[in-house]
């Protein structure tokens, strides 16, 4: 693994970054993303945390969204301190924990939508599980699954020399976070670092559904995009088909959690299955 470049007049990606550091030729999630553009439309990503309320129901759950028109899916992994999340996402994570979830079947639900559909898993973690693990047992583990990736809300390319390393050992994507915060050093650090996509968080503040989209989605996705991104997906309080369609007008693809957690909770895997088709116009 080659050491970052020395030198402060650098600009931040090339102080931090690998040298050898590159996109993943081989990644799952960019060819997929770009076929649903081909096809004249926006991924649809779906989000669902493993374990919730049970193993059994969130493989069923994740099932039903690979199988009623979600692109990518997203398994989290329940965690005690959840900074990012709203209280819906925040109800399942402690529910999936009090019911007895343990970070390897994470797996279990990777596996089952690998083999089960054909959208595109990836898990959705705070870094402190990785870790727990060991970065690269983790990596290997999510591979053999299936998995294409990992998104890291709270782990920044600054700090990710670890998984940078692991990553590319095991062919994975590093799906890192832009926020309408992010300077454009930053947007151009979080571009070079990412691969398969950039998400975009559309607002500040913890998840949750909303009446409307952030309006500064549109603004974030085109500075994402002119720093070097290939794909940009938006998320954060999207919960409708109309978002879906304002949002799928600039971004590369529309992230939906909350909504489709409150619906497993309310009706189990067939409303998940049912908001997916609405979601994903058709129903």
């Amino acid at each position: 693994m080659s050491t970052t470049h020395p030198g402060a007049g650098a600009d931040l990606a090339s102080r931090i970054l690998p040298a050898d550091l590159g996109s993943n030729p081989d990644s799952r999630l960019a060819a997929r993303i770009a076929a649903c553009r081909d096809q004249g439309r926006p991924a649809l990503v779906g989000y669902l945390p493993a374990g919730f309320p049970t193993v059994e129901e969130s493989v069923e759950a994740a099932v039903a969204l690979g199988r009623n028109g979600a692109d990518v899916i997203e398994i989290g992994i329940p965690y005690s301190d959840p900074v990012m999340d709203g209280p819906v996402i925040q109800h399942a994570t402690t529910t999936a924990l009090a019911n007895g979830f343990r970070v390897a079947d994470v797996f279990r639900v990777v596996r089952a939508v690998a083999e089960r559909t054909d959208a595109v898993p990836v898990v959705m973690t705070y870094w402190n599980p990785v870790l727990q693990m060991g970065v690269d047992t983790f990596a290997e583990r999510l591979a053999e699954a299936g998995g294409a990736g990992i998104i890291t809300p709270d782990l920044i390319p600054d700090e990710a020399a670890e998984w940078f390393a692991a990553s590319q050992t095991h062919g994975l994507d590093r799906i890192f976070l832009a926020a309408p915060s992010s300077s454009r050093e930053r947007l151009d650090l979080v571009a070079k670092a990412s691969s398969g996509f950039v998400y975009a968080v559309s607002v500040m503040g913890v998840t949750g559904a909303r009446d409307a989209v952030s309006d500064v989605a549109e603004q974030l996705v085109a500075d994402t995009r002119a720093a070097g991104a290939q794909h940009v997906c938006v998320g954060l309080g999207v919960s409708r088909r109309a978002h879906v369609e304002e949002i799928g007008a600039y971004a590369d693809g529309v992230i939906v959690g909350t909504a489709l957690v409150k619906a497993l909770a309310d009706g189990g895997p067939e409303a998940v299955g049912a908001l997916t088709r609405e979601l994903a116009g058709l129903a």
